[in-house]
This record gives C-alpha cells, structure tokens and sequence, in this order.
C-alpha cells in the first residue's frame, strides 16, 4: 500500500506521503531533511538511507506494536529542506500544524537541528538529535526538556584526537606540531573551541589554526600554509565537501604529513573512492566496532537493503535512534510527554548494544576512527572494548 504524492508549498520543497493520510490505524512520521544542496550529501548517506530502511523493516513486520499489543503501519510524509534551515523551519511548522504528525524524525546536521529544537520544543515533539555535535547539549536538555543529543559534543572528539597525538609524540611518530583548519559553522566552531584546549594541555603546538567560509571549494591556499608550517598533524573540521577537497587537494600536492585527520565524511563508505582508493592511514570523526556481531550484521542489512554500505559513524546511531523510538512507542504510546520520559530513562537494546541515556545524551560514543584496510574503524577510546590501535605514521598516498 504505497502512493506518491508531490505537493507545492510556496517554499521551494516537495512532499512525499507514503499511505492515505492519516488513517486511524496508522502512525504517521514526518521529516524534513536535506535532499538537495551542500548537506544532501551527509543527508543522504546518514540520515535518509536509515529511515528508508528502518520504515521498511518496522512496516514489513506488521507496524509499530503499541501498548495494547496492536501493531499500525507507518506513513511518512517527507519534506526537502534544500539544506536552507528557513526552509527547514517551515517545514517542521507545516508538520506540526497542518499535517499533525503523530512523530517528527530530526533532520541531518548540527545546524539544522539547533535551527529547529526551540520549534520542537514549543510544539512538544520528543527532538531525538542524533546528527549535532555539540558541547551546548548539557545546556540546553535544561532548555528543552524533550531534546536529546546523541554525538556528544566539539570537546569530547577534540579529547579523543588530543589522546591519539600525544600518544603518537610520545612514542617518536609524529613531531607534535598540528596545522588545523575548520569550517565557520556550527560543526567547525564547536570543534576548534574544544580542540585550541585540548591540544595544549596534550602538550602539542598548534602552528596553524585558519576557518574557511562554508561552500569553499578551493583549499589550495589553506593546504600549501599547512604544507609549509612543518606540522607532522593535519587536522580539518570540515564539512564532506572540505573532507573531500582537502584530500584531493593534498594528494595533488604531495602533502602526506604523518597524521592526517579530516571530518565529516571520512567515515563515509564513498571516502575510499575520494581518496582514488589511497585512503589508508586516514583519520576522521567516529568509528564502529567492527567486530561487534550486531554492527555486522547492520552493515550487511543495510547494504543489502539499500545497495550501499552505512557511515561508521552518525549512521548506526541514527539507526539505534529509531529502535528506540520503536521500543519506546511499544511501552508507552504515541504521547508525546510519555515519550519523552521513556526516553529519558529507559534502556534500550540496539544496534549500538544496551543503550541508556545520560541526562538526555548519550555518552558511550567513539571519538577518532582511521581507515584501515576496507574498514574504518575506531581507535579512541583506546580503552573501551573495540577498539583497535592506531597506524601511525599514516602510508605515502
């Protein structure tokens, strides 16, 4: 039982509705998220692909099961946003006010979701954000009752990569300089503001530390001031389109300092193919337990499903988001302050393992990853079961 349907808003988006609308023994979920624009490309990989899977399983079982032991199928009412947060604001407000949604699943991105939690909050919606880095979130749980953040925050992934390097000059690696840029966005800002800390406590010296405008598309200058400044560490807070640039940019320069560390998008299964296959020794944001039976088994789903693998990062985090909804919608309904609650002190089982969240976030997160072989997996935290060392210094690409 599907039907497409395309809708004008005056807004420049469009509307897809799978199922009548509305029927009483449905359970209607509605997003906006970016399927076109610069953050199409993080959207599409992490947040999309999940839901389209997570629908699909949750529909192919008979529905959501409610408390009663009934079980409703899920209709989506999907928006684009254009990855224009003014479009993704009205867009939540027509979700919430004229199509009455019974659940609102985030959008993609830690600007996108700060740009709409007062919005959720105001129209009572549980905000399961679940692709914002941010150090504000112990903050604004207190703000925003029903948020919860679930990728920690700027400080803690800058700790991570702190650990990582003063390990590396520990042992003779790496010459404990770091070259650092970062985009001037909500990511990036966050990012910088926990590393400028972080790498001078770790005893490292920061010999370069420049931001680039969002939608910069040539690094040349930025990568040859790296080059040139003697860092063994070259660290980008970027976007997937300054993940991608950078490499490619220090490929056709020659530029292999012993540590190269990048952002979004380096965890993508797509990054390999950036990298023209040479993206050995690479560190980015995030990881996964590879040898976990229950990530196994997600990537082999997912790729079965979809035709192409999740992230290792955002991506089996998103997933684990929407099994706890689902859980959480078996115990305790569609209410949305019964939800909330749920959420903020059940525990879970999810692809992540047992999940519980810690005053609305979850904290049992991975900080650094490296591209090893086909796989990216996590090195930080070292001592968390897992985890596998890190190569450093990095192959000549």
């Amino acid at each position: 039982m599907t039907a497409a349907l395309s809708v004008g808003l005056g807004l420049g988006m469009t509307t897809a509705l799978t199922g009548p609308a509305h029927a009483a023994d449905t359970v209607t979920i509605g997003y906006a998220v970016s399927k076109s624009g610069p953050s199409a490309t993080g959207a599409g990989i992490t947040t999309i692909p999940n839901y389209e899977l997570w629908v699909k399983e949750v529909n192919a079982a008979g529905g959501l099961k409610m408390p009663d032991g009934s079980q409703r199928m899920i209709e989506v009412i999907e928006y684009d946003d254009r990855s224009s947060n003014q479009d993704l604001v009205r867009a939540i407000e027509r979700l919430a006010t004229q199509d009455k949604v019974d659940f609102i699943l985030p959008p993609w991105g830690t600007g996108a979701n700060l740009a709409i939690a007062p919005l959720m909050d105001r129209f009572g919606y549980p905000q399961l954000a679940v692709t914002s880095v941010t150090d504000m979130a112990p903050d604004f749980v207190k703000r925003w009752k029903r948020s919860f953040w679930m990728l920690g925050g700027g400080h803690d992934y800058a700790k991570g990569l702190a650990e990582v390097l003063a390990a590396a000059k520990a042992a003779g690696t790496f010459n404990g300089k770091v070259a650092m840029i970062s985009v001037a966005d909500g990511f990036g800002i966050d990012l910088v503001k926990g590393a400028r800390p972080a790498f001078a406590e770790a005893g490292l010296e920061l010999v370069m530390d420049e931001t680039y405008p969002l939608g910069t598309s040539d690094f040349a200058a930025l990568m040859s001031e790296a080059k040139a400044s003697g860092a063994g560490a070259f660290v980008a807070f970027a976007y997937p389109p300054g993940s991608f640039g950078v490499t490619k940019t220090a490929q056709s320069m020659g530029y292999n300092p012993e540590v190269f560390y990048i952002g979004v998008g380096g965890a993508f299964p797509i990054y390999p193919g950036i990298a023209d296959g040479k993206a050995e020794g690479v560190m980015s944001i995030g990881g996964v337990d590879g040898n976990s039976p229950a990530i196994q088994a997600y990537f082999e789903k997912h790729t079965a499903e979809i035709g192409t693998p999740p992230d290792s990062w955002a991506s089996s985090i998103t997933y684990a988001s929407l099994e706890m909804l689902q859980q959480a919608i078996e115990r305790v309904g569609l209410d949305h302050a019964a939800l909330a609650e749920e959420f903020s002190t059940g525990t879970f089982e999810t692809v992540l393992g047992t999940t519980k969240l810690e005053d609305n976030q979850l904290r049992d997160l991975w900080w650094v990853g490296q591209w090893q072989g086909d796989h990216f997996t996590a090195v930080n935290p070292a001592d968390r079961a897992g985890a596998t060392a890190p190569v450093i210094p990095k192959p000549e690409w």
